[in-house]
């Protein structure tokens, strides 16, 4: 049975979609609203797989805001996730997620 290691990356590699499914816990608490009683996932715009994620490797998310709207229920807020890998100058991935944003009381 071939390895990993022969395939196509020279080694294990981690998912994409596993990669996505760090974001909220890379995220967590970027960016921090005062008088929030809970931001909830509304949902991804678009996300790009830039490059697989060794196993191993160590990675780190850098979040920005992109856009904000009001909504019924609080905001809507555009967050671009940008996933960084230790020690490589590509990012493993870019994700635009919308979280909204629930005003305390």
């Amino acid at each position: 049975m071939p390895s990993a290691a022969s395939g196509p990356f020279g080694a294990t590699i981690a998912h994409g979609y596993l990669t996505l499914s760090l974001l909220p816990r890379l995220t967590r608490g970027l960016p921090s609203v005062e008088g929030t009683s809970m931001v909830v996932n509304y949902g991804l715009d678009r996300v790009r797989f830039l490059q697989p994620v060794v196993s191993g490797s160590r990675v780190r998310a850098v979040t920005e805001i992109a856009w904000v709207e009001q909504a019924p229920q609080g905001y809507r807020v555009g967050l671009r996730t940008t996933v960084e890998i230790e020690g490589s100058d590509r990012p493993a991935l870019i994700a635009e997620t919308i979280g909204l944003f629930v005003p305390a009381g």
